[in-house]
């Protein structure tokens, strides 16, 4: 099954389809990020997208060195 989530950009709504099991945190994730019932700038936009990006870099990274220390082990 999927979900539909929506957000309000420059005063367009835009619609994804999402899986279920990924629609509960993706909406809480948006909830925290923009605007969820109101109109999002592309300030906003570029500001969510840096930060989640930032997140990643800091899993990979931590990935990374995770990986670094289990192949000196072995």
């Amino acid at each position: 099954m999927s979900k539909k989530l929506g957000l309000h950009i420059g005063g367009r709504r835009f619609d994804v389809d999402v899986e279920d099991d990924f629609a509960m945190f993706l909406e809480s994730q948006m909830q925290r990020d923009f605007k969820y019932e109101g109109n999002n700038d592309s300030k906003t936009m570029l500001q969510a997208y840096v930060r989640q990006s930032y997140e990643l870099y800091k899993q990979n990274k931590k990935i990374d060195e995770m990986l670094g220390k289990l192949t000196k082990e072995f």
